[in-house]
C-alpha cells in the first residue's frame, strides 16, 4: 500500500484504455464495471485518503489535539518558537479563528469528504456488485471519519453528501443531527468490509472502531450517553481476532511499523516518498542530530509537561519514550551545546516558564524539558520519519472497553482490561485490583501519549477547561474550535445558526 505512486501510474493506464481479444481500444471503463479488484479500488480512492498525510504537519489536527492539553508544550525559547504566539495560544486556550492550526484542519477534512462524495456518486448506479459494494462501504465509512473529526473539533458544520448537487454555500447542520446521520450511514455497510487487510484503508476493524468512538463520545456530541453501544462496538473489534498487543509498549511506534499487529488504522509515512511526519524535528535539540547520526539539525522546541512526565513510574517502560539527562552521540560521546557556552547537553524535566526570555539562562532556555522519542528515530534519520502514525490501535480498544464498563458500574470487570495494557509496561507486574475514572484517564494519558487523543479524552472526562501548568482555567466554549475566518469569508452562511 505504500507503493501508491506505482499503483497510481497503473491506475492511469487502467482508466485510459482497455483491450479486448479483438484489440479494440476504449477510452474508459464503465463506472458499473470499475473497480474490478482491490488494486483498482486502491488506485481510485487514493485522493480520499491523501488529506490524512497533512494532519501531522501544516494540516493542524495533531497540534490541536496535543498542544491544547496538559501533556505537551512548545515553550518560547528566547526568540525561538514565538511564531506570532500561535503555539502559546493553543496551550493557553487563547486561539482564534485565524490561528494557523485551527484554520488548517477545516480544508483537509472537507477535501477528503469532497473526494469521497465524488466517487460515491460515480459508483452508486453500479451498487449490487461485490466490488462496488465494497468500494461504497469504504467510501461511506471514510466520509464519516472526516465528519467525525469535524464534529469533534468544530461542533456544528455543514453536512454535505452530494457531489453534483452540493450547495455552493451550504449552511451548518447541528452536531447531534450529523452524529445520527453518520451512524445510519455506517452501520448498514460494515458487513461489506474485509476483516483485517490494509491498515491504510477502511476495514471492519476501522469501521467498528469509528462507531465505538462515536458512541464513547456521544454525551458530548448528542447530549446522551451511549456507553452500552460503545462497549458493543469495542467487543466487535475484539471479536475479529486479528489484533493483539505488542509485547513491548513502544513496539507499535518503531520505524517501518506497518506490520504491527496492534495497529488497526494508520497514516503511511516514508522519509522520501510520503513525507509529513517531522514531529521529531520539533522536539529534539539542535545538537540531537549527533545522537541519531542525522544529516539535519532539529529545531529544539516541543517538550513534555513536567507533571505528565512525573505521572509515569520510574520502572514504566513507556518512560523510555522520553530523553532526559546527559545526551550522548551515537558512538557514546557526551554532547555539549555551543549555544550555551559549550555546557553539557543535559535535558531536565523542569521547564521554568512558558515564555523564557533573556532573563533565563541559556541552559534553561535551550535544554529544559524532556524530549519525545516515543516514535523511534532510527540512526541516520532524515527530517521526515518512515514510521506510520496509528489513528486507531488495539490498546485503545481495551482502554475504551474498560471505560465503558466503569461508567456502567462494572469496575471489577473494567480493571482486567486495564491490566492487559499495563502489564507489558512493567517487569514483575503487580495487577491493579481496582480503578477509578480519574485513574483511568491518567492511564490513557500514559498509554496514548502523543497520539492525538488527549484533547478528546480531557473533554469526555470533564477536565479540558481545568487549569494546569502555565494555563489558567478556560471557558466551556473552548471545547470546540471556531470555524476558520477564511471559510466564513468564502461562505457567510457559516456564521449563521445551524439548520
Amino acid at each position: 500500500m505504500k507503493k501508491i505512486i506505482s499503483i497510481l501510474s497503473l491506475g492511469v493506464v487502467l482508466l485510459t484504455s482497455c483491450t479486448n481479444l479483438d484489440d479494440r481500444l476504449y477510452d474508459r471503463i464503465p463506472a458499473n464495471q470499475f473497480p474490478e479488484n482491490p488494486e483498482q479500488l486502491a488506485v481510485m480512492t487514493v485522493p480520499v485518503y491523501s488529506p490524512l498525510r497533512e494532519l501531522l504537519d501544516w494540516g493542524g489536527w495533531w497540534f490541536c489535539q496535543e498542544l491544547t492539553t496538559d501533556e505537551v508544550v512548545i515553550p518560547i525559547r528566547d526568540t525561538d518558537w514565538d511564531d506570532g504566539g500561535k503555539w502559546v495560544a493553543l496551550y493557553t486556550h487563547n486561539w482564534t479563528n485565524t490561528t494557523e492550526a485551527v484554520a488548517g484542519m477545516w480544508d483537509r477534512f472537507y477535501r477528503g469528504i469532497f473526494e469521497a462524495n465524488k466517487l460515491i456518486e460515480l459508483w452508486s448506479p453500479g451498487a449490487g456488485t461485490p466490488s462496488i459494494d465494497l468500494a461504497l462501504a469504504k467510501l461511506k465509512v471514510m466520509r464519516a471519519f472526516y465528519y467525525y473529526l469535524l464534529i469533534d473539533n468544530y461542533g456544528d458544520v455543514p453536512y454535505v453528501t452530494s457531489f453534483s448537487q452540493a450547495p455552493q454555500l451550504p449552511y451548518k447542520n447541528r452536531r447531534d443531527s450529523i452524529w445520527h446521520w453518520m451512524v445510519r450511514d455506517i452501520t448498514p455497510v460494515v458487513h461489506h468490509l474485509e476483516v483485517g487487510g490494509s491498515k491504510y484503508s477502511v476495514n471492519k476493524g476501522m469501521a467498528y472502531m469509528l462507531l465505538a468512538k462515536l458512541h464513547l463520545n456521544a454525551q458530548e456530541y448528542i447530549g446522551q450517553p451511549k456507553w452500552d453501544l460503545a462497549e458493543k462496538y469495542c467487543d466487535s473489534v475484539i471479536a475479529l481476532g486479528v489484533y493483539t498487543l505488542e509485547s513491548n509498549p513502544l513496539g507499535p511506534f518503531v520505524t517501518n511499523n506497518q506490520n504491527s499487529p496492534e495497529i488497526i488504522f494508520s497514516i503511511p509515512f516514508d522519509e522520501d516518498a510520503y513525507t509529513g511526519f517531522n514531529l521529531h524535528m520539533r522536539t529534539l535539540h539542535y545538537n540531537s542530530n549527533l545522537t541519531f547520526n542525522m544529516p539535519v539539525g532539529p529545531w529544539n522546541g516541543m517538550a513534555v509537561v513536567e507533571a505528565h512526565y512525573d505521572s509515569y513510574a520510574n520502572n514504566d517502560k513507556r518512560k523510555q519514550g522520553f530523553l532526559i539527562g546527559q545526551q550522548y552521540s551515537y558512538d557514546g560521546q557526551p554532547i555539549t551545546d555551543p549555544g550555551a557556552g559549550g555546557a553539557p547537553l543535559v535535558f531536565t524535566k523542569n521547564i521554568p516558564a512558558l515564555r523564557m526570555d533573556q532573563s533565563f539562562t541559556k541552559i534553561q532556555i535551550r535544554m529544559s524539558g524532556a524530549r519525545i522519542v516515543k516514535f523511534e528515530i532510527k540512526l541516520g534519520a532524515k527530517d521526515n520519519l518512515s514510521n506510520d502514525f496509528p489513528i486507531f490501535r488495539y490498546a485503545d480498544v481495551l482502554l475504551m472497553k474498560a471505560e465503558t464498563l466503569l461508567r456502567q458500574g462494572k469496575s471489577g470487570d473494567a480493571v482486567a482490561y486495564v491490566n492487559q495494557v499495563r502489564q507489558r509496561a512493567f517487569d514483575n507486574y503487580q495487577p491493579l485490583t481496582s480503578i477509578t475514572l480519574d485513574e483511568l484517564l491518567a492511564e490513557r494519558g500514559r498509554e496514548m501519549f502523543f497520539e492525538a487523543h488527549r484533547r478528546q479524552d480531557l473533554i469526555r472526562f470533564g477536565k479540558f477547561n481545568n487549569a494546569w501548568w502555565e494555563k489558567p482555567a478556560s471557558t466551556p466554549d473552548r471545547k470546540i474550535f471556531p470555524i476558520p475566518q477564511w471559510a466564513i469569508d468564502a461562505n457567510p452562511n457559516l456564521a449563521l445558526d445551524p439548520h
